[in-house]
């Protein structure tokens, strides 16, 4: 039975109407949303009867087009189904229809092989592959990639809609980088879909440039009573002919990319390529180079980052470094795991041993980012970027990035009721090349800090006056030095004496030990921590190469200071 376009429009609007059982629904109820959903659909104000209502309802009651609707009336004016998990969408096809659908596939076919038909081949199997199932009620033989809990799908045909008759709409969204939602008006002009991700494809303003959102990140659209702009300049084929996905940069010139792809991934490549500026350029015994003509984009490198392994960027250089760098951050990811048997290796070895290293702690993305903000503080402030002390207090942005997962598990395991008293930085340039001799580290704890002209530590040192003696609190201190550059002997690594902070040395004994000792070199990558305990007799060289080191130096104890009072620097972790 045929049915035209605005029956199947109030049919579907009855449906999810009396699908919604939190409020009742009247026949008059029924009338309004069917009249307001037919003029979304047609722009215009359509009258609609209270005849044509009721005798739709008594169409989906019916079997004339398979639905058999439960509807029923209650308290003598309220309409619901009965089933409440019942939907039209749901009901099977009749077999008249399912007869109509066949006839329809074996038309279709006959169009097969034609170029013009090529975009509706998939769209004919999936047709007759659904025919085939509720003829036989048997499963699927074509199973299609689909993602049934993508969000944004239930926007795709009021957006084909507003596109069709081009209409604003205002749209409320939120991407990905956003952190709260915005409403605006948006000209749609093209939907698109992008590895299984679809996107509309609009303006904001007149002359401001394409935007394409994803329909994953709409929150809600409706309708604008702004004009529709027009962009008779958009051709979505020119637009999109040398960029891979859908982010498009107009602008920006297309360049030549030239890859590598090894002999297990290139029969993949060349039998689906990545574009159709695909070129084989040659091939040899272990693989094939292949050139595209496309922009740099992040699709782009996506797609490239998805063979892993397998390719190689040979052109252009810009591309092969963000590949690159990509690929080590993704290595970073996994060398930054820190488990809890390392944990107790390096607590251990902090204990009998009095220093441990453990590399990537940090990963060179965090490394990156204390780098530059350390540059920036020291440039605008004016401040000598060697021993730099009260670091957290002048630049408490560093925490978020310090105080990771990693760090707080590595404290934690090693005192649970540790925190931080001090944070020094030091920036070892090429130029200042200083080192130390052979020296231990003493810890105090005093009760007053009398200031002397010249000095204001709380380090025990010649012409500091302190009112009670020095009392030494070695065994709940330690020390953790942060590396953000490389560490090597050949730039000033230190260099220790295991076992040797078990007890305060004179100078002979220093001498004695050291003279006769195999010192270990504390060689640490940047990332790296390097831990100490107090005492421990520690020296550094002259650098021979010219590399800058910079070392984020931090204490931390378990003993407070008597008397209420405070170390200058004091961080509960």
């Amino acid at each position: 039975m045929a049915v035209n376009k605005n029956a199947l429009i109030r049919y579907k609007t009855i449906d999810k109407c009396l699908q919604n059982n939190f409020r009742p629904w009247t026949l008059n109820d029924l009338i309004e949303a069917v009249s307001d959903a037919l003029y979304e659909y047609e722009g215009k104000d359509v009258d609609v009867s209270k005849r044509t209502v009721q005798l739709d309802l008594q169409m989906m009651r019916s079997d004339k087009l398979g639905y058999n609707a439960p509807i029923v009336v209650y308290n003598r004016k309220f309409y619901k189904y009965d089933d409440e998990n019942y939907s039209i969408t749901n009901s099977p096809i009749s077999n008249q229809d399912l007869t109509k659908l066949s006839e329809a596939v074996s038309f279709l076919k006959q169009f097969q092989g034609f170029s013009h038909f090529t975009e509706l081949g998939s769209m004919v199997q999936k047709l007759e592959d659904h025919v085939y199932t509720q003829k036989t009620q048997e499963k699927s033989l074509i199973d299609f990639e689909k993602n049934e809990n993508l969000k944004g799908l239930e926007f795709l045909d009021e957006l084909y809609q507003f596109i069709l008759k081009k209409q604003a709409i205002e749209i409320t969204y939120q991407s990905f980088k956003a952190r709260q939602e915005s409403t605006f008006t948006y000209y749609p002009y093209l939907l698109k879909e992008f590895r299984n991700r679809w996107f509309v494809i609009g303006q904001r303003k007149k002359n401001e440039g394409l935007m394409n959102l994803a329909l994953d990140r709409i929150i809600s659209i409706k309708r604008s009573n702004k004009p529709f702009v027009s962009d008779t300049g958009f051709n979505s084929e020119i637009y999109y002919k040398h960029a891979i996905g859908v982010s498009v940069s107009p602008n920006l010139k297309p360049e030549t990319v030239v890859l590598y792809v090894n002999h297990k991934h290139a029969p993949y490549v060349l039998t689906k390529p990545f574009h159709h500026s695909q070129k084989e350029v040659s091939r040899d015994n272990y693989g094939v180079t292949i050139s595209l003509k496309v922009q740099l984009n992040f699709e782009l490198e996506k797609e490239i980052l998805g063979l892993g392994e397998g390719i190689k960027v040979i052109a252009p250089e810009r591309l092969k470094r963000n590949i690159k760098e990509r690929l080590y951050d993704a290595v970073d990811a996994y060398e930054t795991e820190i488990n809890d048997k390392n944990l107790r290796t390096i607590a251990k070895r902090l204990e009998y041993k009095g220093f441990g290293i453990l590399n990537h702690v940090y990963s060179k993305r965090d490394i990156r980012k204390l780098k530059t903000r350390f540059d920036a503080y020291i440039k605008q402030n004016e401040e000598q970027a060697f021993g730099m002390r009260e670091v957290l207090l002048k630049m408490p942005e560093l925490k978020d990035v310090l105080f990771n997962k990693n760090f707080r598990k590595l404290i934690k395991s090693i005192d649970k009721e540790v925190f931080l008293t001090k944070a020094i930085y030091f920036d070892k340039s090429p130029q200042s090349n200083w080192y130390v001799t052979w020296h231990q580290d003493v810890p105090i704890n005093v009760a007053e800090k009398i200031e002397t002209e010249g000095f204001s530590s709380w380090t025990n040192k010649k012409g500091v006056i302190s009112v009670r003696p020095p009392v030494e609190v070695s065994k709940n201190t330690f020390s953790m030095r942060i590396h953000l550059d490389d560490a090597t002997i050949k730039n000033g690594a230190l260099k220790v004496i295991p076992g040797s902070h078990k007890k305060r040395l004179n100078d002979e004994e220093i001498k004695l030990i050291t003279t006769n000792s195999i010192p270990f070199i504390s060689e640490v990558g940047s990332g790296g921590v390097q831990l100490l305990k107090p005492l421990l007799l520690h020296a550094s060289s002259e650098t021979t190469v010219q590399k800058r080191r910079r070392v984020l130096h931090l204490e931390f104890s378990s003993i407070a200071l008597p008397n209420g009072l405070q170390y200058t620097e004091k961080e509960i972790l």
